[in-house]
């Protein structure tokens, strides 16, 4: 079996979460009133999904286990983290999967 080198351009502008296609579905919004983060999360079900606060850090993990198609076999895991801004009330930090597979993160400031 020959191997074939993969390149990729890390840039960030390039390169944020995996799944996102530069389509628009990772989204980062801080305003005043609310921290939020949108992401593409549909090949995972909310099992598959977890979120986490460590200090400062929103940890999102995601993965599932082999799986077979008409192709052959499958297996997705990815991971994340973004820093928290300071203001953010980590204690009413939730996540919401939805119908389309976007996985919402939301927290409100504190004040």
């Amino acid at each position: 079996m020959s191997q074939v080198q993969v390149q990729h351009n890390w840039n960030a502008d390039q390169w944020d979460w995996p799944l996102q296609h530069n389509d628009g579905v990772v989204r980062i919004h801080n305003t005043p009133e609310k921290f939020e983060v949108g992401l593409d999360a549909s090949f995972f079900t909310p099992k598959e999904i977890d979120v986490k606060i460590a200090g400062n850090n929103l940890l999102i993990h995601c993965k599932h286990e082999e799986r077979t198609d008409q192709f052959g076999t499958i297996t997705r895991e990815i991971s994340r983290t973004y820093h928290l801004p300071s203001d953010v009330d980590a204690q009413t930090i939730h996540s919401h999967l939805t119908r389309n597979g976007v996985l919402k993160i939301a927290a409100s400031k504190k004040h």
